[in-house]
This record gives C-alpha cells, structure tokens and sequence, in this order.
C-alpha cells in the first residue's frame, strides 16, 4: 500500500496518486463501440499468450479482454494530475472537513458492529480506520463510484499497451485484476475504479487485493465492493502486519512545548517532566507508552506521535497525510479541533459554506461537480481557475474563507 492521497508500494503509490478519475468508458466486455487504436489487437494478441502462461483461463480472458477496448483517456490523466501546493492547514482543512466529520459518524453508527469486531480482532481503533475509509473512498460514498470510477478493464488494458515506463507493472496488474474475476470476487462489469486500476472502500490496486485482502466476512470471496466488511478487516491487518499497529495506544496527541524541547523518543511521562503537557491539559493515558516531538510549523501546533502515527504512515508516507488521517478519527470521535492554529491559517468552511461556495463557482462558469460539500479534485480545479481570472494570489486551488468572500461579491 491511498490516494488519494498510499503507500509504500509501487501498487498502492499508484493508487492514491491516481486520485478520482473523470468521465465514463463504456465497459460492456460483450462488445464495444469504438474501433481499437492501431496496434492494440496486436499487442493484446501477443498478450494472451503471456496471461494464460500465468494461469489465466480462456473463459476468463474471453469475459475480460475478448472485446474490450483501451480507454485512452488514462494517457490525459496521468499527464494533467492537478498539481495543488497546499501549505499544512491547508491539507488539513480539506481533509478534516464538515463533510467528512459528519458523514463519518454516520458511517460509524451504520457499521457499530463491525468497528467493534474489528477493534476486538486486530486492536485497531475505529477512528483511525474510519478516517482512512473517509479519505480514500468517501466512506465508499455510491455517488463517487458512480460519477468519479471508471471501468478497470479498459484503464489497465490501455497502460499495459502503450504506456512505455512500466509496461511490465501494468501488465502484472492487468493479470491480477484477472485472477480476481476468475476467483470469483468480482466480474468485469462490477470493476470500476481509479484510472490507475485502484478499485473499492480502501482503494486498493489489484495486486494488493491479491496478497493483503482476506475474507473477514466470510462469504467465500475477497471483495473491495459491496460491503466495507473486507476492505476495512484487511487494512486493519495491513496496519498490524505492516504498520506495527500498538493495541490500545492512542496515535498521538496536540501538546504544549517549550522551545528547545528535548528530541528522540521517550515515555509520555519524561515528556511530560520536561515540560511536554497536554494542550487540552489532560493528563497522558499511557504515561509509559514512548513518544517523539513534532513541531510541523513553528509557532503552529507541537504533537508528541507515538508509534500508532508511524502505523498510518505505513499506509502513506506523508506526515501531513498520517496528521490528516489521525486528527480526522479524533474529530469524528467528537475531539475538538487543534488548539493551537497555525501561523497564517483560517478555520475551515462549515458544510453550508463549501456548499455555497461549490454553488456560486458553478453559476460563474466554473464546474465544480457538484455541490454536495465535499471538496474533491473538480472543486479544487474550479477554485483554482477561478483565482486565476480574478487574479487572487496565490491561486493554489484552495477554497477558504477569502475566496467565498469574494464570490459573494459577485466577481
């Protein structure tokens, strides 16, 4: 192993670099509409051969690669990757949102049992996974599946061929997405994902389904679809067995430090006797458990991380993004926000705000794709040209409280 967005693997750093795709291809593997691309039959020729070498059965070819087409416009989404420079608070802001917070809890209270099952089998606490659910898939939202995944089939088939830098990984995924179908977890229809191939609640590429994935549910079969039962007991294993998860330790937590704080890692109670306190002035749980200072911005927030924040980075090496995926478990558990802001930032849009925001951008001319509250890659794309035209700096795409300041203006 996010992303998008994780990581550690060539697989999963496709995954989140992938992000949310645009636009539908059809998928029907009976048949297809458009002719393929000069060279495509030939190469997928020559590539049965290699397949069926690694144990991929006629049948299993013909329903997934008799007909299909490339869907050629990977090759436009992996060159025009929004580039978004968010500064810390920024990243944090639109992660940790009122969309996500809210929708999290409810997709706690609707899975309370499997959290719990979770919790009692791996020691994973339900915020933490919660959090990766809600940033890698929107908690599997079916409306972003619907309007944001594409068909896997031809996305694979079309980097296999002719995406010269790793053709070889893309043909390995090709063959795992396969091997999925002919095991009789998914069908070819049901596949959708990432332009890059990563599918599900957890947006997993196919190998990593192949080799980390299991069966929690016990239906028989290892589904990123459908239920979140196996994709959130997988990466409950993913974090115990990759990421060293510690049962019953807490991530971290916002502390007050003085400067010129000791470095290294040491208990929570020799923290705490030099001068490492609490920002909410509650006392540390675990005095025992060991910790190391982070201070990500001076005069900003200072956390001591013990090694459950090391675990979410095993999952995506970002600091920021592990924060991210942390603070946002923390608030849908009903935590406060950070107490101490850091330099330069403003608190995040309410709901109602992005909603409002996502609304006049959209009357202006800029589509937004949508104006659920969630602010994905469309928004972020719109914000930014719109900073553009009206010459608002810098103009990084992000949506706070200036640039809805000004639309209400009407500019």
């Amino acid at each position: 192993m996010k992303q998008p967005d994780s990581l550690k693997s060539p697989a999963r750093r496709a995954v989140l670099k992938a992000g949310l795709a645009a636009g539908v291809v059809l998928t029907n593997p009976l048949g297809a509409l458009a002719a393929a691309p000069p060279g495509f039959d030939q190469w997928r020729d020559n590539f049965r051969a290699r397949a069926l070498a690694k144990g991929i059965s006629e049948a299993t070819w013909n329903r997934c690669m008799g007909r299909v087409e490339p869907d050629m416009s990977v090759f436009r989404q992996m060159r025009n990757q929004p580039e978004f420079h968010e500064q810390i608070w920024q990243y944090i802001n639109r992660r940790v949102s009122d969309w996500r917070i809210i929708h999290g809890r409810e997709a706690l209270r609707k899975n309370e049992a499997l959290f719990g099952r979770i919790e009692r089998d791996f020691g994973v606490e339900r915020g933490t996974l919660l959090a990766l659910w809600g940033v890698e898939s929107a908690y599997g939202d079916p409306l972003v599946q619907q309007n944001h995944m594409t068909p896997v089939f031809p996305s694979l088939a079309a980097l296999a061929w002719n995406e010269p830098r790793r053709k070889a990984y893309w043909e390995t995924e090709l063959i795992n997405a396969m091997k999925i179908v002919q095991r009789g977890w998914s069908t070819p229809e049901e596949m959708n994902g990432s332009w890059a191939g990563a599918m599900g609640h957890s947006q997993w590429m196919p190998e990593v389904w192949l080799n980390v994935g299991f069966d929690y549910d016990g239906d028989g079969k290892v589904s990123p679809f459908g239920r979140p039962d196996d994709a959130l007991g997988s990466t409950a294993k993913y974090l115990v067995n990759r990421g060293k998860w510690h049962r019953g330790e807490h991530w971290g937590y916002e502390v007050r430090a003085a400067s010129g704080s000791a470095s290294g890692s040491r208990s929570y109670a020799a923290w705490a006797s030099a001068g490492v306190v609490r920002a909410d002035g509650q006392p540390f749980p675990q005095p025992n458990a060991s910790a190391q200072l982070w201070i990500p911005v001076a005069g900003g927030p200072a956390f001591l991380l013990g090694p459950n924040f090391n675990s979410v980075k095993s999952y995506n090496p970002s600091m920021n993004y592990a924060l991210a995926i942390c603070h946002l478990g923390d608030r849908c558990l009903g935590g406060p926000p950070f107490i101490q802001p850091f330099p330069g930032s403003e608190r995040a849009l309410t709901l109602a705000e992005v909603q409002e925001m996502q609304t006049r951008l959209t009357k202006a001319g800029f589509d937004t794709g949508g104006t659920d509250g969630r602010v994905g890659n469309d928004t972020m794309k719109a914000i930014k040209d719109y900073q553009v035209k009206m010459g608002l700096l810098p103009a990084d795409g992000y949506g706070g409280l200036k640039v809805l300041a000004r639309l209400r203006q009407g500019g």
